[in-house]
């Protein structure tokens, strides 16, 4: 049973304490993680935004391809395994 200390907070054991940081500490690197990875993915939709203006040089098979992969890209967040997850391959 947890006791109230007199300023009204819970006494946690070592133990207990040790555990909190450990899943605050694990929350923190995945967040790290995951928004390295976001900025990697906005990056590569950003390098490839040409591929699908009007006036892009490709054909119009290529230009599906490409959307094929941005559409990759933007999806990666709701993957499963989402931040540690494979990226999608460029189009040649």
């Amino acid at each position: 049973m947890k006791t109230l200390t007199p300023d009204g907070l819970v006494d946690l054991t070592e133990e207990e304490i040790a555990d909190i940081q450990e899943l605050q500490s694990s929350t923190t690197r995945e967040a790290r993680v995951a928004q390295s990875m976001r900025s990697e993915r906005n990056g590569l939709l950003a390098e490839s935004d040409w591929t699908q203006a009007n006036d892009s040089p490709l054909a119009a098979e290529k230009k599906v391809e490409w959307a094929s992969y941005r559409t990759a890209l933007r999806d990666l967040p709701t993957s499963e395994g989402w931040p540690s997850v494979t990226f999608p391959t460029e189009p040649s």
